[in-house]
């Protein structure tokens, strides 16, 4: 009888944190890949907070599944949003979707990301997702290139895991300085709305100067 004890005690012990994973894994994919198509939704802090989650589970793999889950939606997302811009480009009367694009894309920032990609090609692609809000316009030059789909998404692949990683070495920082997993999403999420606003407030800070 000992044994039925155990397994109970165990099931009790591992059957929240299991469900939580069922939920939140496919919550995750589905945020990221909606927050590519429409950039609104801080997808980088969803990726450091859900590693900040993962990091005190105790389940094995359970980091590599939060990265495996964001890079491959990330990637799908770029790759559908690439995918509707160029439909947009051959259509006589463009596309809401890359007019979408377009308004999220200053017309010098689009000028200096056609720059470099002519000048770097896709060492560029791969360094927009680690830029704030350099993605849009780096996109947005790769179209105006006429860069066909299977290229950009050969660029985009390594762009997509080094985001991932990068977010989610934040979350496990923030996991770690703290022993309660709400404190660390704070911390993760609170370092990641620095690392997007700061750029912006410098060159405004630089401009005034």
């Amino acid at each position: 009888m000992t044994w039925i004890a155990e397994a109970l005690s165990a099931t009790a012990t591992t059957s929240p944190e299991s469900t939580q994973q069922a939920i939140g894994y496919p919550s995750l994919f589905l945020l990221v890949l909606f927050g590519a198509l429409v950039p609104v939704i801080p997808t980088g802090a969803l990726v450091s907070s859900a590693a900040v989650v993962a990091f005190h589970q105790t389940a094995p793999f359970a980091l590599a599944l939060v990265f495996v889950t964001a890079s491959l939606a990330a990637f799908l997302g770029d790759v559908a949003l690439y995918w509707l811009g160029r439909r947009g480009m051959r259509s006589k009367n463009g596309s809401r979707w890359l007019e979408a694009i377009r308004a999220r894309a200053p017309q010098e920032r689009l000028e200096q990301a056609q720059a470099k990609l002519a000048d770097h090609g896709v060492a560029v692609l791969v360094l927009s997702r680690l830029v704030p809000a350099g993605r849009i316009p780096v996109m947005l030059a790769c179209l105006m290139a006429e860069w066909p789909i299977r290229r950009f998404a050969r660029g985009n692949a390594p762009a997509c895991l080094a985001w991932a990683v990068t977010y989610q070495l934040i979350g496990i920082l923030g996991g770690s300085l703290f022993p309660e997993p709400w404190e660390g999403v704070v911390a993760a999420v609170a370092l990641t709305v620095v690392i997007s606003v700061v750029p912006g407030l410098w060159k405004r800070v630089r401009a005034a100067g």
